[in-house]
C-alpha cells in the first residue's frame, strides 16, 4: 500500500466524529487532550458524546443536508461504530477528509466480505458459508454440521443477529430468529480462550500494535478483559501479525481492532473486526503510554503515533445495566479506576461503565 504525503491535521482543528456512544465520548476527551475540538454527529438524543463535545448535529445519518453541513464544519472525519451507511460516509469523504475509508467501513459492516478479505491475507477463519434463504441454511449445515451459529451479515453486534443451531431440525427457527436477512453460517471451532489485539496505522504509513488481551464474554457480551493474554510468545507474534498485514492490506488510517480465537489444536483464528476503537481495548487508559483513544486521535489526524508500551497488568470489567449501582463501593478500591460514560438510564446488558485495575508487571510476564 502507498504512504500518503498529506500534512498533519494540527491541533486547534476539529474532528467530525459519527456517533454518540461511550467511544466517542472517550475519543473526545483524548482528542481535548491533545488540542482538538470534536463535533458529534448522531440521531439520538441525550448521547453520552454530546457533553463531551465542543459541537453537535444531531440529525438522521442519511440525512444529506446535514451531513454537507457537518462535513464543511470539521477538518476531518471518523466514527465511532460500524452501523453508518456507508453511502453517507462516501459522500462525506467527496467533500472533506475521512478516516479510515468509506471502503474499511463497508467491509466491517459485512460478514461475508470481512471473511473473504481474512482468507485473502492468509488469516484463517472459522468454516463458513454464505445464506441467502431457508435452503441455502439446509445446505451450509449439511456441510460444517453442528452446532454452528447462523449469523446476519450486518448490523449484529453483543450477540444480536446471531441463532444457535444444534440440531439441523432448528434450521426453521434459525431462520425466522434472524428475520430472515441475508446471513453467514459459522462452523463449530473449539477454542480455549478469545483474545483481540488492536493496531493503529497513520497515513504517513506508521504501525504500532498494542499487547494482545485476553477477553471473557458472558451472553454474548464482553464482561472482562485481562492483560497480558495467558497465550504463548509465538500465540501472541502471531495475532500481533494477522492485526499488522490487515492494517496493511486495507489501507487503514486509523485503528483496527479484530477480534480472535485460540483454538484447542494452538491455531489463531479471526472472528471479527472494528475499524475504531474497541471495547477490549480500555485498559490501554490505565495501563499504557499511549491508550487506544489518543492513538486513535493521532492515527486520524496523521500524527506521529505514540508509544503503546503497557507500564502495568490490568483487568478491565465492564459495569451493565444497574451494576453501576454500585458505584461507590468501587471507589472504595484506592486502585480501582472508574470510567462512567454519563448515560441516564440503566437497562439489562446497556454499558453503563467499566473499571480497570492495575497491577505490577513482573520481568517474565511477556511483552
Amino acid at each position: 500500500m502507498t504512504q500518503t504525503s498529506s500534512p498533519a491535521i494540527a491541533p486547534g482543528s476539529t474532528i467530525g466524529i459519527l456517533g454518540g456512544g461511550q467511544l466517542g465520548r472517550m475519543t473526545a476527551l483524548a482528542a481535548a487532550r491533545l488540542g482538538y475540538r470534536c463535533h458529534v454527529y448522531c440521531p439520538e438524543a441525550g448521547s453520552p458524546a454530546f457533553a463531551v463535545a465542543a459541537a453537535v448535529t444531531q440529525a438522521p445519518y442519511d440525512d444529506a443536508a446535514a451531513l454537507d453541513a457537518f462535513a464543511a464544519a470539521v477538518d476531518v472525519v471518523t466514527f465511532e461504530f460500524e452501523n453508518i451507511p456507508a453511502a453517507s460516509v462516501e459522500r462525506l469523504a467527496a467533500r472533506t477528509v475521512v478516516r479510515p475509508s468509506w471502503k474499511v467501513l463497508e467491509t466491517a459492516q459485512d460478514r461475508a466480505l470481512e471473511k473473504a478479505f481474512f482468507s485473502g491475507i492468509g488469516a484463517p477463519t472459522a468454516p463458513w458459508k454464505p445464506v441467502d434463504g431457508l435452503p441455502q441454511l439446509t445446505e451450509a449445515i449439511a456441510a460444517l454440521g453442528v452446532p454452528c451459529i447462523l449469523k446476519t451479515r450486518r448490523l449484529g453486534y453483543d450477540g444480536k443477529g446471531q441463532a444457535r443451531i444444534n440440531h439441523p431440525g432448528e434450521a426453521a427457527a434459525a431462520w425466522a430468529a434472524i428475520a430472515g436477512a441475508p446471513a453467514i453460517l459459522e462452523g463449530y471451532v473449539a477454542f480455549s480462550r478469545e483474545i483481540s489485539a488492536i493496531v493503529a496505522r497513520s497515513p504517513r504509513g506508521e504501525v504500532n500494535t498494542f499487547d494482545i488481551a485476553e477477553n471473557v464474554h458472558v451472553d454474548h457480551i464482553l464482561d472482562t478483559t485481562r492483560i497480558p493474554a495467558q497465550i504463548t510468545p509465538e500465540q501472541a507474534e502471531r495475532a500481533a501479525a494477522i492485526a499488522h498485514h490487515a492494517a496493511v492490506s486495507l489501507d487503514l488510517q486509523g485503528l483496527l481492532a479484530i477480534e480472535m480465537f485460540v483454538a484447542d489444536d494452538g491455531r489463531i483464528l479471526v472472528n471479527e473486526m472494528a475499524p475504531r476503537p474497541h471495547n477490549s481495548g480500555h485498559w490501554t487508559i490505565d495501563a499504557c503510554i499511549t491508550d487506544q483513544f489518543e492513538q486513535f486521535v493521532r492515527a486520524v489526524c496523521n500524527l506521529r503515533l505514540g508509544s503503546t508500551e503497557r507500564h502495568s497488568n490490568a483487568e478491565m470489567k465492564n459495569l451493565l445495566g444497574r451494576s453501576i449501582e454500585n458505584w461507590d463501593s468501587i471507589l472504595s478500591d484506592p486502585k480501582a479506576k472508574l470510567h462512567l460514560y454519563g448515560k441516564t438510564e440503566a437497562r439489562e446488558g446497556r454499558k453503563m461503565g467499566h473499571v480497570t485495575r492495575v497491577f505490577p508487571r513482573w520481568k517474565n510476564d511477556g511483552k
